[in-house]
């Protein structure tokens, strides 16, 4: 298993890694942060967009993201925690997904992080699965594991109860490409179906975004 906190061999960072990731809230909460985005070491301040509480582009997100890496001829793997399956779904809703989209796994118990995705044991075990790290050890084990090009990830606390000590509407999600590594925090207020929706597009903005930043 590789060194988690050096570039993997898809230059992607694990748990010793704690730069490039973003906060993000959402438009309308008050005094939102400003985000930091990362790529190749490059890093720009910027105002990012919220992922709107019940998104209904999503469809649209995933169409976007889907003919941005058919467009470089990538292929795309998708790692799901409090998402269960609803990121690989609005993918596979866009007609052509089956030329990017090669496999979703829904990774929902905490061990499973582990034995399917590669995440390390010793990271689960001390901070839980609500993590910033364990959102990148996702993206860069589901890019491994599926062979893909590009590897997305999700992690939070759908609620209504809190996990691990972290409150609802807690989410990270991660992208993991060629030149790409970057986790990003999203706090999502409401119930428990709109935090599982704005996560899921919060992580296909991501992606839209980080691979739109590539030359």
């Amino acid at each position: 298993m590789a060194d988690r906190g050096r570039l993997d061999r898809h230059g992607c960072r694990g748990a010793g890694h704690r730069g490039d990731r973003a906060r993000l809230r959402l438009p309308g909460v008050e005094d939102p942060a400003l985000g930091t985005l990362g790529v190749h070491g490059r890093v720009v301040n910027r105002r990012v967009d919220g992922a709107g509480v019940g998104d209904r582009d999503l469809p649209d997100v995933a169409r976007d993201l889907l003919g941005s890496l058919g467009a470089r001829g990538w292929t795309l793997g998708v790692a799901e925690s409090l998402t269960g399956g609803g990121v690989t779904a609005a993918l596979v809703s866009v007609p052509g997904a089956s030329t990017v989209l090669r496999a979703g796994i829904v990774a929902y118990a905490t061990d499973l992080k582990a034995r399917l995705l590669g995440v390390d044991d010793g990271l689960l075990a001390a901070r839980g699965a609500v993590d910033p790290d364990v959102a990148s050890q996702m993206a860069a084990g589901v890019r491994d594991v599926t062979g893909s090009d590009v590897g997305l990830a999700t992690t939070g606390v759908a609620g209504p109860d809190p996990q691990d000590g972290h409150a609802p509407g807690l989410v990270f999600v991660a992208v993991c490409a060629p030149g790409v590594d970057q986790v990003r925090r999203i706090d999502l207020p409401g119930p428990r179906p709109d935090v599982i929706a704005g996560a899921a597009s919060g992580v296909l903005k991501l992606a839209v975004q980080a691979i739109s930043e590539l030359s």
